[in-house]
């Protein structure tokens, strides 16, 4: 099993964590707040969860999920993350994180600023376009027909395999997007953020993104 740190630990982190322990993995939770405010979380998840700080987050997992705003990338800690898969779940909203020029004319994307922020590690884009209640509860077996596929990107391709292998067993397909630089394609406001479709029906929204500036 796989053991799998969160900085962050709000909806989407907390949700992921509850998810994946129930899948048997470990899961060490973090927040902004101190380990003492995540002992809710903790009882709730059970005897497969711990909270820690972010540093010890970052550490402990061979895995670790950013779920943070944007606007507080440049606070994950880098040197514990060398070397590893970390998968952001960020979204970019500039009415509240405050314009970024470079992702405003379309020269980077959020992804590819948190992978700048951590250089040695290998970034996957995921989980940022369903909600927390649906993440929850959507999820079905493998085969299942129309099982919801989620949009993925990133640079590394061993990196995306073990990610995919992770969403597989809490019960997601998964569309290969390809590099971080094609992430915007499932930005907010594309016909793919938050669609409730299949693998094919997922392909052709992708396909249907259109690149605008904020």
């Amino acid at each position: 099993m796989t053991t799998i740190g969160f900085i962050g630990s709000g909806n989407i982190g907390g949700t992921l964590a509850k998810l994946f322990a129930a899948q048997g993995q470990d899961v060490v939770v973090s927040n902004s707040r101190g380990p003492e405010t995540l002992a809710d979380l903790v009882s709730e998840i059970g005897g497969r969860a711990c909270a820690a700080t972010s540093e010890e987050a970052a550490k402990a997992g061979e895995v670790v999920v950013v779920s943070v705003p944007f606007l507080a990338v440049d606070q994950v800690p880098v040197a514990p993350l060398a070397g590893k898969v970390v998968i952001d779940t960020n979204n970019y909203y500039f009415e509240r994180d405050g314009h970024v020029a470079e992702i405003d004319a379309g020269q980077t994307t959020p992804s590819e600023v948190l992978q700048a922020h951590l250089s040695q590690s290998q970034v996957v884009k995921l989980f940022n376009a369903i909600p927390a209640d649906h993440l929850a509860t959507k999820g079905v077996p493998a085969g299942t027909a129309g099982r919801r596929a989620l949009p993925m990107a990133g640079d590394d391709a061993a990196a995306k395999a073990k990610v995919a292998a992770l969403v597989d067993g809490i019960g997601y397909d998964v569309v290969d997007v390809g590099p971080l630089s094609e992430g915007w394609r499932f930005d907010r406001d594309q016909p793919a953020y938050g669609a409730e479709v299949d693998a094919a029906g997922l392909t052709e929204l992708l396909a249907q993104a259109k690149r605008v500036s904020a």
